[in-house]
């Protein structure tokens, strides 16, 4: 079972090995390793189990409720990662994760996953426009887009007016949506003071006219 007391990130030739270990069983169709790592007191050892489970289609329900509750965001990564191919996992609870690192991924997560429902636009639109982080913000953006649900375009549009890597990804965002509001915001990007909004303005304003 884990220590917390002592869990630490550092690199050692004991979690290189187990790490390997895991990937070469799983290899040979042998997740034992995996499941008995997924507690491991290093959390690169544990996240690396979580992630070949995930991907072997392994990763059960209890597991699930254990890497949710992880003490390091790490582990907590590699759930929200794998939440882009399995809809067991609950991203929603991940998108209101303390760490920034977790909440970035598990936003993406929702753009692959489809969750169009109402509490999934609901968080998102609440992350692209107040979070702290603005890869969390960007993140956000981006699933909306991805979505391309009506409900997120308003966070969207408002996102176009956050910082520059926040606005260009809020331009590319437009993409599914249509109306004047959108032609509006394009237009105001166009003369954007940053180049790769610009530039972003332009290439889906040509797109619309294709």
């Amino acid at each position: 079972m884990m220590n917390l007391e002592e869990e630490s990130p550092k690199f050692t030739r004991s979690s290189i090995d187990k790490r390997q270990r895991v990937i070469e069983s799983a290899r040979k169709g042998d997740f034992s390793l995996a499941k008995k790592f997924s507690t491991d007191s290093d959390p690169r050892v544990r996240s690396t189990s979580i992630s070949v489970l995930s991907e072997n289609l392994a990763l059960d329900d209890d597991l699930i409720a254990i890497a949710l509750l992880d003490p390091h965001p790490m582990v907590r990564s590699s759930l929200a990662r794998a939440a882009a191919t399995n809809i067991s996992i609950p991203v929603l609870h991940l998108l209101d994760d303390v760490d920034a690192s977790v909440v970035e991924v598990a936003c993406w997560a929702v753009g692959e996953q489809g969750e169009t429902h109402d509490l999934a636009i609901e968080i998102l639109s609440r992350i692209a426009l107040d979070h702290d982080d603005a890869l969390c913000r960007e993140s956000a953006v981006a699933s909306l887009g991805a979505l391309g649900d009506l409900r997120g375009l308003k966070s969207i549009l408002q996102a176009t007016r956050d910082i520059a890597t926040v606005r260009r990804r809020a331009v590319i965002a437009l993409a599914p949506f249509e109306g004047e509001a959108v032609t509006d915001a394009l237009e105001t990007a166009l003369s954007d003071r940053d180049w790769q909004v610009r530039q972003a303005a332009e290439d889906l304003s040509q797109f619309f006219k294709e």
